[in-house]
């Protein structure tokens, strides 16, 4: 039965086919429909003849629960008992399965969205990193621009060029052409002065321009024939010279050396060519240097060549070995040997080995 504050408060509404109109879907939406019970009349109930425009639902013996009210008493029975209200009303089974899908419905819908919201945040956060990561690679390709200038290894110094053994072959003879090294380089000492050229084979592939600083820095280095100012050496690249030392291929070496009666192939050494104007420095013994020296005393002995020939020149002839482990003279012949008479030297490149 229906809660008595339920039936009491809607005893008084007047019910008519104005307020509410429809068949028997409106009455199942209606709980308490129009009509009166059992037990005595209400007010605005439909008198016979009258149209009230609404089905009451009633129970039937035997069909299930009084509870659950689904069959719709004919006229007859409507007008001799009057309308019987039950406490509880039967969903439909329609209604209840379309309730049930719209809830589900709108349960998948709302899972959707919420998916849909989640992923929107997750691509929003990737674009956030992504768009971070761009800026970070922008900045870093910018501060690693390959316009920046290139540090430029350092040059390579005059005594580095010294140390290094170049490649030239024992057998070759180059052009037979010789080409003056340009540009004048004043004496700076004192006495006499001895003026001098230095011509290059070409073909060679050497560097003129380093033999010609070396002959110069040697000759005039203290130790050397300039030693206590008795001379002094001045380069010219044209006109008058005392002499023309020249750097040949062993071929052309050899061939110069013939002119004043000396033999350099046994040897592949080098000359003062004394019938002619040229001391003659043998290209391979330059490059290559000589085994009483061995490799890392290139720069030593490439002094030695220049001492040695110009002291020809200048009236010095061959030495030899005075003293077991004394420096070897300059005028000594290095380049075949250390050792004469049972003395081995030390070798050395000066003639005034201590300078002042």
């Amino acid at each position: 039965m229906p809660r008595q504050e339920y039936i009491d408060a809607f005893a008084a509404r007047p019910v008519s086919g104005k307020e509410r109109t429809g068949g028997p879907e409106d009455a199942d939406d209606d709980v308490f429909a129009a009509g009166s019970p059992a037990s005595g009349g209400r007010s605005g109930r439909a008198g016979p003849g009258r149209d009230t425009g609404r089905s009451v639902v009633f129970p039937r013996e035997g069909d299930g629960p009084a509870d659950a009210p689904d069959v719709t008493p004919d006229a007859g029975e409507l007008g001799a008992q009057g309308p019987q209200f039950s406490s509880r009303k039967k969903i439909p089974k329609g209604r209840t399965f379309t309730g049930v899908a719209a809830a589900a419905v709108t349960t998948v819908l709302a899972v959707v969205v919420a998916g849909q919201v989640a992923d929107q945040r997750q691509d929003d956060g990737k674009a956030q990193a992504l768009s971070g990561k761009e800026r970070t690679a922008g900045s870093d390709a910018a501060s690693r621009s390959n316009a920046r200038p290139t540090q430029q290894a350092a040059p390579v110094t005059y005594d580095e060029k010294m140390a290094k053994a170049y490649p030239l072959d024992t057998k070759l003879t180059a052009s037979g052409q010789f080409k003056p090294v340009g540009g004048d380089a004043k004496a700076p000492g004192h006495g006499r002065v001895w003026r001098y050229r230095v011509d290059v084979e070409d073909g060679m592939g050497l560097d003129g321009e380093l033999f010609a600083d070396a002959v110069h820095k040697t000759l005039n280095d203290d130790r050397s024939w300039a030693h206590g100012g008795q001379r002094t050496f001045e380069r010219v690249g044209s006109g008058e010279a005392d002499f023309v030392i020249t750097l040949a291929s062993p071929g052309t070496t050899a061939a110069w050396c013939a002119k004043s009666g000396l033999d350099t192939t046994e040897d592949n050494v080098s000359c003062d060519s004394a019938a002619t104007e040229r001391v003659m420095i043998n290209a391979y013994r330059w490059a290559r240097g000589a085994q009483t020296y061995g490799p890392d005393q290139m720069h030593a002995y490439r002094q030695m060549l220049i001492n040695h020939e110009v002291g020809h020149r200048l009236g010095h002839n061959h030495e030899s070995c005075k003293r077991q482990g004394a420096l070897a003279p300059v005028m000594m012949q290095q380049t075949k040997f250390l050792t004469t008479d049972g003395a081995t030297c030390r070798p050395n490149a000066w003639p005034f080995p201590a300078g002042r």
